[in-house]
């Protein structure tokens, strides 16, 4: 594509993104009127078969023929226009998550942040702006709260005022509520593509580079321990969902997450999620728990969707102890930032461990540290990949692979002009990987022959 198509290209998208849309159509005035009463006797006709029927597409066909049968009952004259929207907001109600279903089913939309019954607002092409969708009242957002998290197994009331979630297509789901929530129940949802992306797809949105990328690869299949850092909102997830695109599908592949997020494609997965306590404060599964058990289920590689608490230590004794070749991700804003956190999160595990036996774990477990950053342009990018070298006195060292160029400015729309590029310096991982059969080329260093 010539620059002057990316420039079009460009222009376009963050003219759409600055154009409120609309995210619904909601009935109004008398048709919300006819929408209760159609929605009711639909109610009173199905009753307890809304909640029984275990086959989603027994209820749906239900449904559908059941409210058609009503609609044509109902006095009230009414365009096809209407009928057809009617039909398809209490489908929505009853199948779906309510106003929000156009909104999930709406391909540009990245996240969805519902700040009261009619506050909400969609984050699209990396711009926040408000839509016209809104609920009823606060019990009918508190009602599509509930029917969200009881889907697995999870609750939020007054005693678990907060929870985290999943929609059933692996979207991460935050809900929280009175009495934490000064202003009303508050819902934020972080949608996932139903198609998973690739390496091609962060290549075309300039998260990385084809050289990163050959890099990134080697470095999988060559069984190097990988950190993935990086902001709330910066991809960690979603790159992580496309290392693990790398890993071999041979092997044993155990994964680990509080909201099941990843979507692996390998015939050998087994996938883990955490557990909170019940209502009698019992029966909770931390991430520490499920990394300890995984280490007894013969895995050739453990995933962790976030370590944000003692689990770092079980993981760093799990990459120590012949699990090499382990992907996790952590909330940091740079890379020596992230092994001061992972510091302070082995330290949360309780054990009185000196400072340089933590760092001497660090530095003996973690291989590449790649860490990601939402620009203020609104994109996703790389910034650092970033080798771990060893120890110097109490020091854990880092060299720096490739870091992202911002001395190339912006363009006319904003946009960041610069990529990753390399130091110049080769990192000294170089060799593990020619011991395991992976050569990487020496140009994506800014060399010339093979490496």
């Amino acid at each position: 594509m010539s620059l002057a198509d990316r420039l079009a290209q460009r222009k376009v998208v963050v003219e759409a993104a600055e154009r409120p849309r609309s995210g619904s159509t909601r009935t109004t005035g008398p048709l919300a009127e006819i929408r209760r009463r159609v929605h009711q006797e639909l109610q009173e006709i199905l009753g307890p078969q809304l909640y029984n029927e275990r086959s989603l597409e027994v209820l749906e066909y239900r449904v559908r023929e059941t409210l058609q049968a009503v609609l044509a009952r109902e006095e009230t004259p009414l365009t096809a226009a209407d009928r057809s929207r009617i039909a398809s907001e209490i489908c929505d109600e009853i199948l779906g998550h309510g106003p929000l279903e156009p909104l999930l089913r709406d391909p540009d939309i990245s996240e969805i942040m519902v700040n009261g019954p009619d506050k909400i607002y969609v984050e699209r092409f990396g711009h926040i702006v408000p839509v016209d969708a809104a609920f009823v009242d606060e019990d009918h957002l508190r009602r599509i709260i509930d029917k969200i998290v009881a889907r697995v197994g999870r609750r939020v009331d007054e005693s678990s005022p907060m929870v985290d979630a999943r929609l059933p297509d692996g979207s991460r789901v935050n809900a929280v509520v009175p009495p934490i929530a000064l202003d009303g129940a508050a819902l934020t949802i972080r949608k996932f593509s139903a198609d998973p992306y690739t390496i091609d797809d962060l290549i075309g949105f300039g998260t990385l580079t084809t050289q990163v990328a050959s890099l990134l690869e080697a470095c999988v299949r060559g069984r190097l321990d990988i950190l993935i850092t990086g902001g709330t909102g910066t991809g960690k997830t979603t790159t992580l969902n496309v290392m693990s695109q790398f890993l071999p599908d041979d092997e044993r592949i155990v994964t680990i997450e509080d909201a099941a997020e990843l979507q692996l494609r390998q015939n050998h997965v087994l996938r883990l999620e955490s557990r909170p306590a019940n209502i009698e404060g019992r029966g909770q599964v931390t991430v520490r728990d499920l990394v300890r058990n995984a280490l007894r289920m013969r895995p050739d590689r453990i995933v962790v969707g976030e370590v944000r608490d003692g689990a770092a230590l079980d993981m760093l004794q799990a990459m120590n102890t012949g699990h090499d070749g382990s992907l996790a991700t952590v909330h940091a804003n740079s890379p020596r930032d992230s092994l001061a956190r992972i510091e302070t999160m082995v330290l949360m595990a309780g054990m009185d461990l000196p400072m340089r036996a933590i760092r001497e774990q660090i530095s003996a477990a973690v291989d590449i540290i790649v860490h990601q950053t939402r620009l203020k342009d609104g994109t996703r990018r790389i910034t650092h990949i970033t080798e771990v070298v060893g120890m110097e006195g109490d020091v854990v060292t880092l060299q720096d692979i490739f870091l992202f160029d911002f001395r190339a400015g912006t363009d006319e729309f904003g946009r960041f002009r610069g990529q990753l590029r390399p130091t110049g310096l080769r990192p000294q991982f170089l060799e593990r990987l020619a011991e395991v059969g992976v050569t990487v080329p020496a140009e994506v260093f800014g060399g010339g022959a093979a490496a």
